[in-house]
Parts: structure tokens; C-alpha cells; sequence
């Protein structure tokens, strides 16, 4: 470790970068509530069995902070809520309670005046490839995609994710997210075990890992399994091609699933556990027609989908997906860059909601990342064009709550409710304007970035050195 980073670790008398401690187990305790859990849509009951426990557990452990107390403030609490003049009350890393002007505030040493601002759950994002597909972006650092055979079931994406990737600084200081999903990438049908880190500084994986968050399990049909295989002359080469190759898969996982006695295999491991409801589906799908046909063939193998992701054609099927309680991880306005996007629209978020369905905005970018709370505005003025208001609290819930549910973390975080973690964001004016941007981050009531304080700006060892970076004064 360089002695600038030392210096900028013990800034202001507590370490504003690196954790790595055991994860509290009563938060594993509290998201054991089965979540995603389904049954088989077989006739024949089959029995799973044991997967071995996690050999790579989350080592996080929350930043030291005070008991902190953020007041007179707007606040949108994530989910749907929004308070005008209130305040917000955190102690111990957890959210203690939200007022408003006729709620007696706790008397507090720490206050923050948040006169003329606006206070947020910290953002989330449910799909990144920070770290797997570091910056500075050389083939040194491409290890998104295992494009070695169309299922890599048995591949996990934290052994890709470099933690001195300068992405992770830059998404908590321009963008306040504070929890992310990286997954593997779409060149195959079934990409491999996701990871959902929280967004601070660690000299390990570990410890970056959001205790308690379950896995999730990156699928993708569509293009990219047919282009990137059938160039090599290989199945799958078509759409129907894409779907045998998951069935048997997943026919192959069943089996596997009923042996007495299963030699030991990463990948059926993998498949296993999303059988038994333990990995969430995050699958990676353009088109209307396909994502119901694979919500069929879910309900065909005994699995559910979480969320769809791209998703640009899911304002055609709104109805289907609420009926299956299926989220649409979207962007607001990318289409057209390959055929199966050629359909996607900028109402797509609004008109799913309009349907009653889950909207999620999500980045898919390392500069995307950094401003999606933009891009929620841009949906939601795309459907108040249309006639669609939708309100800014509701919104405010697309990069919070609503991913946190599809994660399967919203029990611990996206909302500001007593008993949560404190990942919570000051922005220094409306977070749905494009002029406003982070002003104070904390995650678990740690104080991990002040835009009005240089020494609580976290800096990747990549950018010491560089100019105005690193500058511990």
C-alpha cells in the first residue's frame, strides 16, 4: 500500500476505504425468508440435493461512522414515499427513523443541514461489469465473458472482479450508488453465478461482498449465444437452437438433481441451486416473443425468472410480466444497435408501469452508472410525453427498491426504513434534474464520500498520482 493511500484511508480519523471482517449473521438470518423459492412445474418430484456451503464468504464489515442526524430535508424514501421538509435518522449503520415537520426530531450532536436538498436510498445497480471488465479497459482486464462453450454454469464472476477497478469510486461519488450486481456477459445461454457487492473500497472480493445477498445466475437468449457460436460452426447457431441447448441443459441439471449419490460438478452444483430457489435468474433478452417463451420454459423446468435484462420490447408484454411477478431491468432510451433492439422505445419504463409491472433502470456501462438517476428522469419524461405521470417519488424507486427486490436484498436496503442498512445519499438538489449530483454518500452510516471535503473522495491506486487524484492535503 502506497503511503498517499495509507494517508487517504485514515482521513478524518476513520478508514474511508477498505473493509474485510465477517458479515453479521443475523442479517443472513433475516434474508432467509426462502425468496424466490418455486416449485417444480413436473409432474415427477425430484430431490435436490445438499450444495455445499458458500467457500468464498463475504468477509465485509462496515466502515466506522457517528449517529447522524439530516435535517430540514426533502425525502424520497424508495419506496413510493416522498416527505417534504422532514428529516432522516441514522445510528449504529442502520436506519434509525424518517420524520416530517410535525415529527419531533431526536436531539443528535452530528446534524447535517439539508435545507434546499434532497436525501435518497443509496442507488443501486442491478447490472454492472465493474471489475470483471476493469478500467483502464485492456485485454488484460476483459474477463466478463467465458465464451468458451454456450453454458458456463459452473464459472462465478467474483473470481473476475479486480476491487482497484477506478469504476467502483467513480459510481459512488458522480452517480451515490451504493450496491451493485456484476454479472458474467451474454455471450452464453447461461453465463455463470453473479455476485452483488457493496460499493466501497476492499483489498478483497470478499470483502466487498453484500452479507447475506443471495447469488444470482446470468442467462441470455437472443443474438449473442447464436452469433458468437454459430461463427464457430457449433449449436446453437439459431433461436430454436438457443432453446434446445437450455432445455437439455436443464433436463441434464434434473437429473443430476435426483442421484443418490452426485459425483461432485460445479455446473449442475450451480443449476441445482437455482432449482431449489437459492440463485436468482437474471436473464439477459430483447424480445417480447422470447422472454415468453423463456418464461415458459421456466415453468417447463421449475425455475422462475427475476428479471429480464435489456429488455427493450418488455412495454409489449407488461401484462405477462406483472402476471408473473417478473421485473424489467431497462434502459431509457438505448435501441437500434443490433436488430433484436431495433423495436425498443423511450416509453418502455413508463408503460410498463402504467401495466402494473416492475421497472428497474440499470447502467450496463461504467459511464452509465454514474448517472442513473438521469436516466430515470429520461424515462419518466418520455411517458409524460405520452400522457403517462408518473410521480417523482415512484421514480426514485427504479434505481432503489424495485432492483433491491430483484437482487434479493430489499429485507437489508432501497429504502429508508427503520431497521435497514444507512446507504443513504444527500444530493445537493433534485435527483431527477441533470444538475444535480451527489453531495454526501454514506453506506452503513459510514461517511464515504463528501463532495465538500477532499479527504473523503476514495481514489483506486490506478489514479494516484494522476492530476487533481490522490492529493491528500
Amino acid at each position: 500500500m502506497t503511503n498517499a493511500m495509507r494517508a487517504l484511508f485514515l482521513a478524518g480519523g476513520a478508514l474511508t476505504l477498505v473493509a474485510c471482517a465477517t458479515a453479521n449473521a443475523g442479517d443472513k438470518a433475516d434474508n432467509a425468508d426462502n425468496r424466490g423459492k418455486v416449485e417444480s412445474a413436473s409432474s415427477a418430484p425430484f430431490r435436490l440435493p445438499e450444495t455445499p456451503a458458500d467457500p468464498y464468504p463475504s468477509t465485509y464489515k462496515p466502515y466506522p461512522g457517528v449517529e447522524t442526524l439530516i435535517i430540514p430535508t426533502t425525502v424520497f424514501d424508495g419506496a413510493g414515499g416522498r416527505i417534504d421538509n422532514g428529516w432522516v435518522h441514522f445510528r449504529d449503520g442502520k436506519i434509525v427513523a424518517v420524520g416530517g415537520p410535525t415529527t419531533m426530531p431526536p436531539d443528535v450532536a452530528n446534524v447535517i443541514d439539508g435545507s434546499d436538498k434532497f436525501v435518497t436510498p443509496g442507488v443501486i445497480d442491478i447490472h454492472s461489469h465493474l471489475g470483471n471488465g476493469a478500467q483502464p479497459s485492456v485485454d488484460a482486464h476483459s474477463d466478463v465473458n467465458e465464451s468458451t462453450a454456450p453454458t458456463t454454469a459452473d464459472v462465478w464472476t467474483e473470481h473476475s472482479v479486480h476491487p482497484q477497478d477506478p469504476g467502483f469510486s467513480r459510481a459512488l461519488t458522480n452517480g451515490g450508488v451504493t450496491s451493485l450486481q456484476i454479472l458474467p456477459g451474454s455471450a452464453n445461454l447461461m453465463g455463470g453465478r453473479t455476485v452483488t457487492l457493496k460499493n466501497v473500497y476492499a483489498r478483497t472480493v470478499q470483502g466487498m461482498k453484500f452479507p447475506g445477498a443471495p447469488y444470482g445466475f446470468k442467462m441470455a437468449c437472443g443474438e449473442n449465444p447464436k452469433r458468437v457460436y454459430g461463427n464457430k460452426g457449433r449449436k446453437p447457431r439459431t433461436r430454436m437452437g438457443n432453446f434446445a441447448v437450455n432445455r437439455q441443459t436443464w433436463l441434464d441439471a434434473r437429473a443430476y438433481a435426483e442421484d443418490d449419490n452426485p459425483k461432485r460438478d460445479l455446473e449442475m452444483e450451480t443449476l441445482a441451486g437455482v432449482l431449489k430457489g437459492e440463485l436468482l435468474v437474471h436473464n439477459h433478452c430483447y424480445r417480447a416473443d422470447e422472454m415468453a417463451f423463456v418464461m415458459d420454459m421456466a415453468k417447463e423446468m421449475g425455475y422462475r425468472v427475476t428479471a429480464f435484462h435489456h429488455a427493450v420490447e418488455a412495454y409489449k408484454i407488461g401484462d405477462l410480466l406483472r402476471e408473473n411477478g417478473v421485473c424489467s431491468a431497462i434502459w431509457a432510451d438505448w435501441y437500434g444497435f443490433k436488430m433484436e433492439a431495433y423495436d425498443g422505445i423511450m416509453e418502455n419504463a413508463a408503460l410498463l408501469a402504467r401495466e402494473g409491472a416492475c421497472v428497474i433502470i440499470h447502467s450496463d456501462d461504467d459511464n452509465g452508472i454514474q448517472r442513473l438517476n438521469q436516466e430515470a428522469a429520461k424515462a419518466q419524461a418520455a411517458g409524460k410525453r405520452m400522457g403517462i405521470d408518473i410521480s417523482d417519488a415512484e421514480v426514485i424507486g427504479w434505481i432503489t427498491l424495485n432492483a433491491a427486490k430483484a437482487m434479493g436484498i430489499d429485507a437489508m436496503t432501497g429504502s429508508l426504513e427503520p431497521g435497514k442498512m444507512a446507504d443513504v445519499v444527500l444530493w445537493n438538489g433534485d435527483p431527477l434534474s441533470v444538475y444535480s449530483r451527489p453531495e454526501k454518500v454514506w453506506i452503513d452510516g459510514a461517511l464515504l464520500y463528501d463532495a465538500l471535503d477532499r479527504k473523503r473522495r476514495p481514489v483506486s491506486d490506478f489514479e494516484l498520482g494522476q492530476p487533481g487524484e490522490g492529493d491528500v492535503k
